[in-house]
């Protein structure tokens, strides 16, 4: 039997494309290949259908997958050695634990930090079954993940080539790991969320946080507040009907993965003065720069009674559409400034005898009570933290965000909101636990990318997400280190980002190029130190 090494002690262009790359990983030398009668067999009593589903397209994925090795002459030299190869006649899957399975849609809404992802997985190289084990379907969902990406192929045969293959126990290091999509600016299909929900399963993001409505456009069809997307859509054809939602939560929950909605308040909803004019202060006010971040200027009257009840019956209506025990109101970017123009709030104000901060602090009350009640959590963006003093819950989920190129018109010298533009790499070295104390570590939940859709539509979608986006992905599964106990570095991760990359675009998903085809097949080759 060949000596199991260590993923460390692999040549530099003998690298899976693994990403995230397991927590711990041991790794052979031997070439297997795929009996031409393979098969996945799931030893689960009353198997859930959608783990059924998830081995029908991890089977799908082996019969179309057909990447060659990111290698000089893609594997050619491999030729030999598959021919010879001993086969894999199949994958066993199985549950660990003796409860009733769950379905995974089930578990990936479970409340953060208690839905169980593990998975053990092991591939021999003796000519006997491949094992999957895991305490949850979902955990399966995240092996088959895994499976998945450790197969190439030579001339119609599937291959691998580091036999035998021991991954034990791998969990995430955090168990918060999202990508939020804005669909407010522009208007994305379902057929591209779902896309993108497919190629956030292959990564194991966990985490869809849907920025679904903003000034610009309220796309959702809210139950009971129809007129909010009637008037407020781009147009009729671009609207998330009630069934659009499900059919997205449906899929969504499939691949492992929670929906996370947010309805930013107070701010940023200007589009709501298109039906309920009342409820909307310096509604298209000029300059817009005076009163808002962005055009078109506009926020909800938080100081009125009638503004915020109507508030929290919006949250509550759209809530009850959705499984998860996540909801966010936002309450990004608030200004100040437009309140203090608008008479209407200076009058609610003097009349409640409260103070600007005292008056936002019950309205976000307010609109979290309808979030508590159903048993879910609220989520903020940061500045309800770090710029006003509102009274939430301990349990509420803090998230900060950071934006991305200028859009402005006659602005020919505006730059990025985050000057400059985070690389994959820059986001790949980040340390989410840096200069923390031993008591705040354990209140990082995770991270996430973000896709603020202001220069963003179906058309670039796949290449300014993909593979960008997954570099968070590994940083939030894998951690701080790799599985051979040296820091995760830009070094060892870019061969397999590229192999990453080069199987989302077999898989339809038209992910940018890291470097040119030449350096990909050269593993550090194009490195500035070569």
């Amino acid at each position: 039997m060949l000596a199991i090494l260590l993923l460390g002690a692999l040549l530099p262009n003998a690298v899976f494309g693994l990403w995230p790359i397991p927590r711990n990983l041991q790794l052979g030398t031997t070439f297997v290949k795929l009996s031409t009668t393979f098969d996945i067999t799931v030893n689960v009593k009353n198997a859930p259908q959608d783990l059924l589903d998830a081995v029908s397209l991890t089977k799908g994925y082996l019969n179309t997958d057909k990447l060659q090795r990111l290698v000089v002459g893609r594997g050619e030299s491999d030729s030999a050695a598959v021919g010879r190869a001993p086969t894999l006649p199949g994958l066993t899957v199985s549950l660990l634990s003796s409860a009733a399975p769950r379905a995974i849609a089930v578990e990936a809404v479970l409340p953060i930090g208690t839905r169980s992802e593990g998975y053990s997985l092991t591939i021999p190289n003796d000519g006997t079954y491949a094992t999957l084990t895991a305490n949850s379907t979902l955990g399966l969902f995240r092996g088959l993940a895994t499976f998945g990406q450790l197969w190439y192929d030579l001339g119609g045969i599937t291959y691998t080539y580091q036999a035998p293959i021991k991954i034990v126990n791998d969990i995430p290091a955090f168990p918060y790991r999202g990508f939020m999509l804005d669909t407010a600016r522009n208007f994305f299909p379902v057929a591209d969320i779902k896309r993108t929900l497919d190629a956030m399963s292959w990564v194991k993001i966990n985490t869809f946080h849907w920025h679904v409505v903003d000034s610009q456009s309220f796309p959702l069809d809210v139950p009971g507040f129809p007129e909010l997307s009637g008037k407020g859509a781009y147009s009729s054809d671009e609207i998330y009907s009630t069934a659009d939602v499900k059919e997205i939560v449906s899929y969504a929950g499939a691949r492992g993965i929670d929906v996370l909605v947010e309805i930013d308040t107070p701010g940023h909803t200007a589009v709501i003065a298109d039906s309920h004019p009342e409820h909307i202060a310096c509604n298209q006010a000029s300059p817009w720069t005076d009163f808002a971040n962005e055009p078109p200027a506009g926020q909800l009257r938080l100081a009125s009674a009638a503004t915020t009840n109507f508030t929290a019956n919006l949250i509550s209506s759209i809530a009850q559409m959705l499984p998860s025990s996540l909801f966010s109101t936002g309450g990004d970017e608030l200004n100040t400034n437009c309140y203090a123009k608008d008479a209407q709030t200076q009058a609610d104000l003097t009349s409640s005898g409260r103070t600007l901060e005292q008056a936002l602090s019950v309205f976000v009350q307010a609109t979290h009570k309808p979030l508590t009640d159903l048993g879910k959590t609220p989520v903020v963006w940061e500045e309800m933290v770090l710029e006003h003093t509102v009274a939430l819950q301990k349990n509420t989920v803090v998230m900060w965000d950071c934006g991305a190129g200028e859009w402005l018109g006659r602005d020919p010298t505006g730059n990025s909101w985050c000057d400059p533009f985070k690389t994959w790499q820059k986001s790949y070295t980040f340390d989410p636990l840096a200069s923390l104390t031993t008591a705040q570590i354990p209140l990082v939940l995770g991270g996430q990318q973000l896709l603020w859709a202001e220069q963003s539509s179906p058309e670039n979608l796949d290449s300014i997400v993909w593979p960008r986006a997954a570099s968070s992905a590994e940083v939030f599964w894998t951690g701080a280190t790799l599985p051979d106990g040296t820091p995760r570095n830009v070094a060892s991760a870019l061969p397999r980002l590229h192999d990453l990359r080069y199987r989302m675009v077999r898989r339809g998903v038209r992910a940018i190029a890291l470097q040119p085809h030449f350096c990909a097949l050269r593993s550090g080759i194009c490195d500035l130190t070569s």
